[in-house]
C-alpha cells in the first residue's frame, strides 16, 4: 500500500536531515556572533567622548554662545525686552482698546490692562474720551501709580501735556515772545486766561485797556511774559507791556507825543499815547518844584509830551513837559506856550543827546537839565 498509516512516522531523508541540521547549526552561530558584535560594540566601539544627560560639560557655556554668534551679555539684554518693569514716572507707548464711561483701557504690554481715568484724558476741558482718543489708537501715556491688588496701572495723558507745556512757556519766555491769549474769566485782582493748555493771570496793574475788566471776557489779548514758575505753579503776563512794545517799535526818546491825561497819582500823571500808557512823574512836569500834579493837570487833559525812555524790560514809558519848557515854570503859568513850541524844544533835546552821546556822556543826564 502505498498511503503511510495514521499514527505511524515518516522516515527522513538522510541528505535533508543533514542539510537542515547544518541550517540550524548556522542560525545558532550566526545570532551567536551578532550577540557578541553588539557586546563589543558596547564595550569597545562607543566613542568615549559622548557625555551623559547629568554631565556638566552638557550644559550650555559661555563659550557655546559665543561661537553662537552673540554674547552672555547680549543674550540677557534680547530676554530684558520682555522683563517689563513700569514705574510711575514712565512715559510708555500704548494701544487704546476700549473707551468707557470712567475711562479707558490701555494695553501696554503688562500682564493686565491699564486704566485712564477721565480727568487725566487732557489738561483741557473735553466733552468726552472720544475727542481725544479712539480704539486702537497708538500714542504715549504717563505711568501716574505702581501696580495696584489687580496688577493694573494707572495712565494719563494730562501729566504729559502739562509737562511738555511748562517746557513750551520756558522757551516762550526765554525768547521773550508776544503771545495772544482769551480772557475765560476776571476777578478783582485782574484777568485769567490759558497759555498752551495752563492757567495764568494778568494782575489789574498789567491790563492797559478802558474797557472794564468784566467786559475783556471773550478778548483776545497780546501778552507778555513776567513770570513762568512751574514749581510754585505761577504763570503771571502782562498786556501792557505787550501794548508798550509794540507802541515802542514806532517810537523813539525825544519824540513829541499827543496823550490825553487818565489817570493821576501823588507820584505823577498817566498818560494814553496812542493806546498805552506812559508815566509823567511829578518831577518831569516843571523845572519849578509842585506840591502835588493835581494843581497843574486834569483827568482828561488833552497835552504833549516828550518820550525820555522806553523800558521794554518792565513795559514803561517815561514822559516829560519839563525838557519842553522854553522857560522854566511854563508849564506852571502858560501850558499851551509849551505845547506850541513843544517840536521845536524836542529839536533841541535831541541835538543835546547827539552831543552828549559824542562825547561819551551818559544821554539820561539831559533829563535832569
Amino acid at each position: 500500500m502505498s498511503e503511510n498509516p495514521a499514527g505511524k512516522v515518516q522516515e527522513k531523508n538522510p541528505e535533508e536531515e543533514t542539510s537542515i541540521s547544518e541550517e540550524n547549526t548556522s542560525n545558532s552561530v550566526s545570532a551567536e556572533s551578532e550577540e557578541t558584535s553588539i557586546n563589543n560594540l558596547k564595550q569597545d566601539d562607543i566613542p568615549q567622548d559622548i557625555p551623559t544627560a547629568d554631565d556638566s560639560s552638557s550644559r550650555i557655556n559661555k563659550s557655546d554662545l559665543e561661537s553662537a554668534g552673540f554674547t552672555l551679555d547680549e543674550f540677557a539684554s534680547l530676554l530684558s525686552k520682555y522683563d517689563y518693569n513700569f514705574k510711575p514716572g514712565d512715559i510708555v507707548n500704548g494701544t487704546v482698546f476700549a473707551l468707557e464711561s470712567k475711562g479707558a483701557m490701555i494695553d501696554i504690554g503688562a500682564k493686565t490692562a491699564a486704566f485712564m481715568p477721565m480727568q487725566e484724558v487732557s489738561i483741557n476741558r473735553v466733552e468726552g474720551l472720544s475727542d481725544v482718543l479712539q480704539p486702537s489708537e497708538i500714542r504715549e501715556f504717563f505711568i501716574m501709580t505702581e501696580e495696584n491688588e489687580d496688577g493694573q496701572l494707572s495712565l494719563s495723558i494730562r501729566r504729559i501735556e502739562y509737562q511738555r507745556a511748562w517746557e513750551r512757556v520756558r522757551q516762550l519766555q526765554k525768547e521773550d515772545a508776544t503771545i495772544y491769549s482769551e480772557v475765560f474769566a476776571t476777578n478783582r485782582g485782574g484777568a485769567l486766561v490759558r497759555v498752551e493748555g495752563l492757567r495764568g493771570f494778568i494782575p489789574g496793574s498789567h491790563i492797559s485797556t478802558r474797557k472794564a475788566k468784566e467786559e475783556l471776557v471773550a478778548d483776545f489779548l497780546p501778552l507778555k511774559f513776567l513770570e513762568v514758575d512751574e514749581e510754585r505753579n505761577r504763570l503771571v503776563l502782562s498786556h501792557r507791556r505787550a501794548l508798550v512794545e509794540r507802541k515802542m517799535n514806532r517810537l523813539e526818546v525825544g519824540e513829541v507825543v499827543v496823550g490825553a491825561v487818565r489817570g493821576i497819582k501823588p507820584y505823577g500823571a498817566f498818560i494814553d499815547i496812542g493806546g498805552v500808557s506812559g508815566l509823567l512823574h511829578i518831577s518831569e512836569i516843571s523845572h519849578e518844584h509842585i506840591e502835588t500834579p493835581h494843581s497843574v493837570l486834569n483827568v482828561n487833559d488833552q497835552m504833549k509830551v516828550m518820550i525820555i525812555d522806553l523800558d521794554a524790560e518792565r513795559g514803561r514809558i517815561s514822559l516829560s513837559t519839563k525838557a519842553l519848557e522854553p522857560e522854566p515854570g511854563d508849564m506852571l503859568t502858560d501850558p499851551q506856550k509849551v505845547f506850541d513850541k513843544a517840536e521845536e524844544m524836542a529839536a533841541r533835546y535831541k541835538q543835546m543827546l547827539l552831543e552828549q552821546a559824542e562825547e561819551g556822556e551818559d544821554p539820561i543826564a539831559v533829563m535832569t537839565i
